[in-house]
């Protein structure tokens, strides 16, 4: 499949796209270029609806993945506009404008890297998601611009028709540091690369009516999440398991 990735230059797309490049041809959209240099490389932002559309051209999905740089839960935004202005452009205007431009250049399935800091962050270690309807309450800037985010993908496919995956993320990380880290019998939200790839790949490669929403996590003993919708629509799960008993 012939994958435009918007915003593939970033944290997760250095983790994952080498190993999405195994199985899809990618194209990387982006203000700088990719980490893995023989990936191809069109320089743009995703606000520029042409250029965004230019880059769609032949293409078959859309993988956004695009994030403005990170605010903390706390900071004061009258010190971090910037940090303001570039989630609202990456998070959400950024969004609707590749949407509708991918859709403009022939594109009908689009995957959203969303998050699970859709919800408070600092309740997520005290809550349990027994599935993906329950209703998202971030209001930091973060959380609250990929809310929106999801909005935005949820109204482009009433819209356009178009078939959206989003996938509900959980810190993803290198499977070196998720097997140094996580402990048996310790639970984790951490996702390792290997396993978002997988979970990306299958997005990308299954389409269904509209809208789905996933969560994605390393949480192999579901303590904080019930993650059966990936199963049984995405036929994912996280396989990576701890090698070292906590002390």
């Amino acid at each position: 499949m012939r994958v435009l990735v918007v915003g593939g230059s970033g944290h997760v797309g250095r983790l994952v796209l080498p190993m999405l490049a195994q199985n899809h041809t990618l194209r990387v959209f982006d203000l700088r270029p990719p980490h893995e240099s023989s990936l191809e490389y069109v320089q743009g932002n995703a606000c520029d609806f042409a250029a965004v559309e230019q880059a769609a051209q032949g293409m078959d999905a859309l993988l956004y993945m695009a994030m403005g740089r990170y605010v903390k839960v706390g900071l004061p935004y009258n010190q971090n506009i910037d940090g303001v202005t570039s989630s609202l452009d990456a998070n959400v205007k950024g969004l609707y404008i590749a949407l509708q431009a991918a859709h403009s250049a022939g594109i009908s399935h689009a995957v959203y890297t969303s998050s699970m800091s859709i919800y408070q962050e600092a309740t997520l270690p005290t809550r349990y998601f027994q599935d993906e309807e329950i209703t998202p309450d971030a209001t930091d800037l973060y959380g609250f611009t990929k809310r929106l985010g999801e909005e935005i993908c949820r109204n482009t496919c009433r819209e356009r028709g178009m078939t959206i995956n989003v996938l509900r993320l959980c810190w993803p990380v290198s499977k070196e540091r998720w097997l140094a880290e996580t402990r048996i019998g310790v639970p984790t939200f951490a996702t390792a690369d290997e396993d978002l790839a997988r979970a990306l790949h299958a997005a990308l490669e299954r389409r269904f009516v509209g809208f789905q929403a996933f969560m994605i996590s390393g949480d192999y003993s579901q303590k904080y999440m019930n993650l059966s919708k990936a199963k049984r629509l995405l036929d994912w799960e996280p396989l990576l398991r701890p090698t070292l008993a906590a002390e």
